[in-house]
């Protein structure tokens, strides 16, 4: 009996571990099709029109529109679990096309997402007076996470008044 309980337990482990690192659905990943680095989709995105792109990063402005939500990423490498690495490392921007809509209250600015969908080709808007060409995705699936706070070491050594090391 014990050892039946056991394996119950083990394996309910294992699928909320597997549910917690997953970003994407197998489902959806499996139908991606462009795997190249996103300068490559930024040069060209006509030649791409059609292929499956996964791409991350945090949005910048979320706009909704009579049929759905635009929403403008600045670009972010992915990691293993395809979540973007949040730092400076951008190589630009994109915008996803979505035909629901998401709330500006949940996917707000500056929150990190990930993202798949079909390239459309691509839109050229204005950054300040700069015209700039944006990749687009007709969005299949999209990720929000969860925002992380930073761990510092909890246990500071002082010698006297305002100095620790």
């Amino acid at each position: 009996m014990r050892r039946r309980w056991f394996g119950f337990l083990c394996l309910g482990l294992l699928i909320g571990l597997n549910a917690c690192g997953q970003g994407i659905s197998k489902q959806i990943r499996s139908q991606v099709t462009f795997s190249g680095p996103f300068r490559q989709l930024q040069e060209g995105p006509e030649r791409y029109v059609g292929e499956m792109a996964i791409l991350g990063g945090k949005i910048i402005e979320v706009r909704p529109l009579d049929n759905g939500t635009e929403l403008m990423v600045l670009q972010l490498e992915l990691d293993g679990s395809d979540r973007p690495q949040d730092n400076d490392q951008s190589q630009g921007r994109f915008l996803v096309h979505s035909d629901q809509f998401l709330d500006p209250a949940i996917y707000a600015a500056g929150t990190l997402i990930t993202a798949v969908g079909r390239v459309k080709g691509s839109e050229q808007r204005y950054i300040g007076q700069m015209a700039y060409r944006y990749p687009t995705l007709a969005m299949e699936e999209i990720k929000k996470w969860p925002q992380t706070t930073e761990s510092y070491p909890r246990f500071h050594f002082g010698i006297g008044v305002g100095k620790t090391f």
